[in-house]
């Protein structure tokens, strides 16, 4: 297997066509999220993603029902 090294680029380059892949690009330190306050949201939001919890539990058991109805679990035909 071929060894590859990447690219060195100055951190002076000032040319604006420049791009660096992200691979070969150097690391941001992430954000601290351990003091943020949970997010406020609206009735709105809150009623969607209720409703969208509720519609993926329900797919999510006919699923399982149809799994286990092919697999004769329920004996009927």
């Amino acid at each position: 297997m071929a060894s590859y090294e990447m690219p060195t680029v100055s951190i002076n380059e000032t040319d604006p066509d420049l791009v660096i892949h992200p691979l070969y690009d150097l690391p941001e330190k992430k954000r601290e999220t351990d003091h943020l306050a949970p997010m406020q949201m609206t009735l709105s939001a809150r009623i969607s993603l209720i409703t969208l919890r509720a519609y993926l539990i329900l797919m999510g058991g006919m699923l399982l029902y149809h799994v286990l109805d092919l697999a004769g679990l329920f004996g009927h035909k």
